[in-house]
């Protein structure tokens, strides 16, 4: 099956909810349209024009299969690689930039749509010049913690995400060679 990865435009909201959707109806998770998930219904406010970037995976036919981000930010205060608190919530010390919302449809993956996703936030945050990568990932995604290990990000912590589910969560540090 044939993908293709693009930077994401304000248009590809209404098919990026439903990718995001579709994992958090496979796990059970509970969907806050007006809370956790608003970013998600508009692209362009709360990634593009904010600065951060925002991928997605297109199969052959056009229709958005996957979604990832990068968020950028100042450097997270705290021992460099070491667990700190930034406002209540849990951070890594020292990362300047976070994967965020990497989905892909149950139906595609292992078709390398996550690897490609996650190349594409990578290449961006090193183009960025950005240092270290913070990943929040559920403790249940077990597929994605071996792909971020494949790029050599480690286990630093964990915590419990903020979200209607307080999800378990592990933080995973990756150090960006540039």
């Amino acid at each position: 099956m044939g993908f293709r990865v693009r930077v994401a435009t304000g248009n590809d909201s209404a098919s990026v909810v439903e990718v995001v959707r579709a994992v958090y109806d496979e796990f059970g998770f509970t969907w806050e349209a007006e809370g956790y998930h608003a970013d998600l219904y508009d692209l362009e406010t709360h990634y593009l024009r904010a600065g951060h970037a925002f991928f997605v995976s297109e199969s052959e036919e056009g229709k958005i299969v996957g979604s990832a981000a990068l968020k950028v930010f100042d450097p997270i205060v705290g021992p460099f690689g070491e667990a700190s608190n930034l406002n209540g919530k849990r951070r890594i010390g020292g990362t300047d930039c976070s994967l965020d919302r990497l989905y892909v449809l149950p139906s595609m993956r292992r078709s390398g749509i996550g690897t490609a996703l996650f190349q594409a936030v990578l290449d961006e945050a090193r183009a960025r010049e950005r240092k270290a990568m913070e990943i929040w990932s559920d403790k249940r995604f077990v597929d994605a913690h071996r792909l971020y290990g494949r790029f050599g990000a480690k286990t630093i912590t964990d915590r419990i995400l903020d979200d209607p589910d307080q999800s378990p969560e592990w933080g995973l540090l990756l150090v960006l060679d540039f």
